[in-house]
């Protein structure tokens, strides 16, 4: 018997919630909710594989913040989950928002069943597909840790890290270049905790203008300033007996780093326009792609307040110091992405696997991912080749070493024709003089054009 995977139904509407049942109650064991709070209990509860979430939930029907609060804090609970958005014509920006939040995939107003249908297919086939690749990598040893691949020691250091400090409640500052999984980490040190089934917040100071950072990180009062129409809460208050990750620190301006220090001390905050304060249960993770240090140096950044987030330090590895990960990533994002597109690709050339280690990845991990990504969409025959990856092929890589392996033959044949001329053109001797065999030695005789020594010696091996 077939075991139908679990489908969240997420939408305000009863009707379209019981179109939804009518339509996919035979393909799917069927949970529904109408707002953020029952949703995520669906979530801690079942772990859904599938969720199909219409954006626009009360008390913001008009927006996506409910919607895109759900995508993230669902992926915090359950990072296999396929989420797939609902979303009118009008709002790419939002499905967009969605995907990069991390949503599977979205489909417009109005719903067409067929095509539900076949992505909801599509999203269970790949969760298929993950979990068995999970058991596969389980079962070969192969080094998968919440989440992450890695067999290099850098890695190793990263997931013992990890483990060791997730059960805690201290702060962590995870450094590394831009690109290297730092929000994986954090994501990670929040599921070994045991506010696990708590809210994963996220906030990437970067991306928020600098006169918005404070009434998105503390909340306002309805009044508090113009345009605040109603109360909100702010993502520290969001991150209530949970997690707030506070992705590239290093951009928050000195004013709001006071607060941030404050919050540290005393675990209280207050929204703008508020005359109390509120007392807030969360665990501080940060993350910065810059130096810290430096940015103190300089006076862009508190000093008080980096030692009160670096209780314990991360350093993400970038990609070209993780060895022989980069072919294990790069092999597991062709497989994913193939099944996503249906593609029927076999695999890379084995030119596309030199340019892949040659390659120095500016972006780390990022860039591999979305350079595969591109790769298996852009491939025409049975395999990526290094043009699919806008990558230097290896005949490429040849040219730039021609000097270096010119100079190394040139010294080479200096070598040998020294140890013949000193064996007296005995074969068997100079073999035993460079530590090599004779079949050997007589190769590079050959390659280097020196077989002639041993007619002009006149000398018969032994």
């Amino acid at each position: 018997m077939t075991i139908r995977p679990a489908l969240l139904l997420v939408d305000d509407d009863a009707e379209i919630r019981d179109q939804m049942k009518w339509a996919l109650a035979s393909e799917y064991q069927l949970l529904e909710a109408s707002d953020r709070s029952t949703a995520l209990a669906h979530v801690r509860q079942a772990m859904p594989r599938l969720v199909l979430l219409d954006l626009g939930l009360p008390p913001d029907t008009d927006g996506a913040s409910e919607g895109l609060a759900i995508v993230q804090e669902t992926l915090a609970l359950n990072p296999m989950a396929k989420i797939i958005v609902v979303t009118g014509n009008s709002d790419r920006e939002k499905a967009v928002a969605a995907i990069e939040s991390g949503a599977y995939d979205f489909i417009e107003k109005p719903v067409q069943l067929d095509v539900l249908k076949i992505v909801l297919q599509r999203a269970a086939y790949l969760s298929n597909l993950e979990r068995e690749n999970r058991a596969l990598q389980e079962q070969n040893g192969q080094c998968e840790f919440e989440g992450m691949l890695g067999n290099s020691a850098r890695m190793e250091d990263v997931f013992r890290m990890i483990r060791r400090v997730g059960p805690s409640d201290v702060p962590v500052l995870i450094t590394g270049e831009s690109g290297t999984g730092k929000e994986l980490v954090a994501r990670a040190i929040h599921r070994q905790s045991a506010r696990k089934d708590q809210p994963f917040v996220t906030i990437n100071c970067s991306a928020i203008p600098e006169s918005l950072q404070e009434s998105e990180l503390f909340g306002y009062e309805k009044g508090a300033f113009t345009g605040a129409a109603q109360q909100r809460k702010g993502r520290i208050e969001s991150a209530q007996s949970g997690t707030l990750f506070l992705d590239e620190i290093g951009d928050v301006p000195l004013a709001l780093q006071v607060k941030l220090l404050r919050f540290l001390q005393e675990h209280t905050i207050q929204r703008l326009g508020a005359k109390g304060t509120l007392t807030v249960d969360a665990r501080i993770l940060a993350a910065t792609n810059v130096d810290l240090q430096q940015a103190i140096n300089e006076g862009r950044f508190r000093e008080d307040l980096y030692y009160r987030l670096c209780v314990v330090t991360i350093a993400m590895p970038a990609l070209r110091e993780r060895g022989s990960d980069v072919t294990l990533l790069a092999r597991t994002f062709f497989g994913k992405f193939a099944e996503e597109q249906k593609k029927p690709l076999k695999g890379f050339t084995p030119q596309a696997i030199e340019a892949v280690r040659a390659h120095s990845w500016p972006g780390n991990v990022r860039e591999l991912e979305n350079r595969i990504k591109r790769a298996v969409v852009m491939a025409e025959g049975k395999y990526v080749s290094p043009a699919n990856l806008e990558l230097k092929d290896s005949s490429s890589a040849e040219e730039e070493a021609s000097t270096l392996r010119a100079s190394r033959d040139s010294r080479e044949k200096d070598i040998v024709r020294l140890a013949m001329e000193k064996a007296e053109g005995n074969v068997s001797r100079a073999a035993a003089d460079l530590g090599i065999s004779r079949p050997t030695l007589y190769q590079l005789l050959g390659r280097y054009g020196l077989k002639k020594m041993k007619s002009e010696s006149q000398k018969e091996d032994a």
